[in-house]
Formats: C-alpha cells, structure tokens, sequence
C-alpha cells in the first residue's frame, strides 16, 4: 500500500473534490494526506485522510480568510493582481516546503491538483510518481481552444482562432507574477525551464472531472488524459463527515422547483441572492437556496422575507438537483457537472475563475441559458427561467451527456487509474468483473 500526497489550491471546492478520490484510496488501503498552510485543515472533513501543516511562517493560522475574500471579489484590476500574487505566493511556500514534509511523512506519490503547479514541481524534483487531477477545467492547452476562463466559445473560423491566440496572449501576460514564481521554483529545484500550469502535469495520468461528449472538441490531449466525469464520495463510512448539509424540504410536486447556489466562494453575493428570489417570484416557482456558508444569520432570513421557499447554508446538491426543474448557479464546475447528472438544466450567471469557460460549454452544447450575474436584473432572469422551464429541448439535449457521465466511471474509475499509473492494483482487481474498464468507459 501507499501513502499518498495531496496537493491542491486551499479551496474547498477543490478539497471536496480530491477528498473522495482520497477516500477511494483509502478504503483501497492506502494512506492519504493533504498538505497546504494551516487554515487548510478546516477542509478536510473524512477522517479516514489525514492533513500536514506547511508554510505556517508565511502565511500562518488566520490568513486564508482576507486571502479567500479578496479572491472572491477582487473588485479591481489591482485586486485581481494582488489574487494572481496571492497564487504565486502558495505556489512559492509549497515548493519551498513540501519536500521536507515528504521526507518526514514518508510519502511515496502525489495526487498533484492542476491549479497548482507545486505539486507536479516537486514531485519531479524529488523523482515522485504523480498523477495531475483536474477539479476545474483542464488547463491543458491546444490551438483553437479557449483556455478556461475565457468567455466565448468554441469555433475554427479564422475570427475564432484569432480569439483564443490573442486572449491566451492577454493571460499570459496577467499571470506574470505566477509565471515567474514557478520559473523560479523551478531553477530551484534543478528542473528544465517552464513557467505555465500546463507545463507542470504528469507524464503518468491526467484525470479529470469532465466528459469528452460535453468538453470543446480536443484533438491533442496525451493519451495518459482520462475523462472520468464527476469525483464524488463512493461512501460516508469511517468516520467522513459533511458540511452543515440540511435534507431536501418537502416540495409540492405540482409546482416547478428551482434550486440556486452559487457555490461555496462566491455564496456571500446577497444582491445577486435577492434579483434570483425576486425572478423566482414572477415565475412563481419554489426555490431552495444554499448560499454555501456565505451568509450570516440576518442576511438568510431577508431572502425569505423577499420570497424565497427555503434558505440553508448547504443542501444535499445531487439530491437538489434531481428532483429540480432548473438550476441557477454560478457555473461552478462541480455544479455543472452534477446538473449534467441529474439532467437539469441551467441558468449559468458565471463571476470569476473558470466560471465563463464553464458557461459557455453549456451553451455550446445547448444545454441552458446564460445571463450576467452582475447586470442582469429579476425581470432578465425571470425570462430566461421560464424559457428553460419551458423548452423541452434543454432536457433532450441533457439526456445523452447524462449517459455520458454514467459511463464514464467517476471515483472508482479514477482510483483505478491512480493505481495503475503507479503499479499498485493487484491481478485480483484487474480480474474483478465489476470493476469499471477502460473500454467501458471511455
């Protein structure tokens, strides 16, 4: 058996993620540890897996809260700078102290995240296996294909073409300050010269969360890339626990239902909360709202004051979503990958991160509607909502992606590939007629 490093940016999202692939591997009988700045323990929630503490003299206890904030809601051009400096100040701190933690623990591989390109770093450097896994779009790039948080969609047109060359330009040039962190870590520690996320990912396995009937078509992905759909807990046994999650309320089948979240970073948008209640409302439709922790007390109690069904702080999203007629969402990934699941439709008000590449794949492959999440008022989304509640056409389009992601084998399969890359199934597990193949889910 193994024990296994799990590098990953310290948000939620992304803890969530690699925790059930972590859990897999757990239940497999391996060991698995995340390790990031000490804030970061608060996100590890099974307690099958165990956390490691780095970095505490540079970004000690109580610093990832104004970090989080500011990523949120960058409010400027200067404020996403210092989000981008933020980024490759972790990326700095990992690779700084990550091989000391590895030595320590006696850690054999990394499940390195591809937001952050520490992990792939060193576990090169220090001759580590490693797998990249891809929470959020992948960042592997080729000609044609908007890298993730680019807005527009996919075409070969010459105009098209010239979109994705010169935004990828403009990208490059924001991510300065990232780039030039891993170009240093990078020298540092003895590796060829490279600068961008993409050139930080394994040579072993690449899994990802998406499914190649929904991505923009590729043609270049390395042949190690695994589309496995969506990472999700395979069990909550041994000891894992949730969030504050609260059961699904009991709702009137005769009225259409519409489940809102927008996520767990960008749950605090009370105004953007209220014009969603307020669409509801002339729509006349039930609506549950998750704001995902993001709003205190009095701010959950003004949205049902302004109409809105139900208000928690977490639901069981899965849930919510199959039994939902509609889905508003920020175009997480995580939540638009759950909604193809479910075969929900989706009103994508897209904000920050890759959210305007996850938007713009639903509308590419015609499967929801997108407005602004910033200008769009109730009377907007009140009209987009009931085109997506009426149109039947959203749903015929979701059915096969929804088979798609059925097949594509989720944890399991990923787990599988974990193993295989490094060499640990046994011959008994590869003879399991149950276990998900390759060929069966590709």
């Amino acid at each position: 058996m193994a024990h296994f490093g799990v590098v990953a940016p310290a948000f939620l999202s992304h803890y969530t993620t690699l925790s059930a692939l972590a859990g897999a591997l757990a239940e497999r009988g391996h060991r698995v540890t995340f390790l990031h700045r000490p804030d970061a323990a608060s996100y590890v929630r099974d307690a099958r897996l165990g956390f490691h503490a780095v970095g505490a003299a540079t970004h000690p206890p109580g610093s990832l809260a104004a970090s989080l904030k500011l990523a949120a809601n960058p409010g400027s051009p200067l404020g996403l700078r210092r989000v981008i400096q933020d980024m490759a100040d972790s990326t700095t701190m990992l690779c700084e102290t990550l091989p000391a933690a590895i030595e320590q623990l006696g850690i054999d591989a990394l499940l390195a995240d591809q937001m952050e390109a520490a992990g792939g770093l060193v576990a090169e450097a220090m001759g580590l296996p490693f797998v990249s896994v891809a929470c959020a779009l992948p960042v592997n790039r080729e000609p044609g294909i908007p890298l993730p948080v680019m807005p527009f969609g996919y075409g070969t047109d010459e105009r098209s073409l010239k979109m994705v060359e010169g935004s990828t330009r403009v990208y490059d040039w924001m991510m300065g300050p990232h780039r030039r962190a891993i170009e240093a870590q990078a020298r540092r520690l003895g590796l060829p010269a490279r600068g961008m996320l993409h050139e930080c990912l394994s040579p072993l396995a690449q899994v990802s969360q998406t499914v190649a009937e929904f991505e923009f078509p590729r043609k270049e992905l390395p042949t190690h890339f695994h589309h496995v759909g969506p990472l999700r807990p395979l069990s909550r046994a041994n000891g894992a626990t949730v969030a504050k999650v609260t059961p699904l309320p009991a709702i009137d089948p005769d009225r259409p239902f519409v489940f809102a979240s927008l996520g767990t970073m960008q749950g605090g948008r009370l105004d953007l909360f209220k014009r969603i209640v307020r669409a509801a409302r002339q729509v006349d439709v039930q609506l549950l709202v998750a704001h995902c922790g993001g709003l205190d007390e009095a701010q959950a109690k003004s949205l049902q004051r302004a109409g809105a069904d139900w208000v928690v702080e977490f639901a069981p999203q899965l849930a919510a979503l199959e039994r939902a007629d509609a889905v508003i969402s920020h175009a997480g990934w995580n939540t638009i990958m759950d909604a193809i699941a479910a075969n929900t439709p989706m009103l994508a008000l897209p904000i920050a991160f890759d959210h305007p590449g996850g938007a713009a794949r639903v509308r590419h492959a015609g499967i929801g509607l997108q407005a602004s999440a910033r200008f769009s008022g109730a009377g907007t989304l009140a009209r987009h909502l009931r085109t997506l509640l009426d149109d039947g056409r959203f749903k015929q389009r979701l059915a096969p992606l929804a088979e798609a992601v059925a097949r594509a084998g989720g944890t399991a399969r990923a787990a599988d590939i974990v193993e295989d890359a490094l060499g640990l199934r046994t011959a008994a597990s590869h003879a399991d007629p149950h276990a998900p193949s390759h060929a069966q889910t590709a």
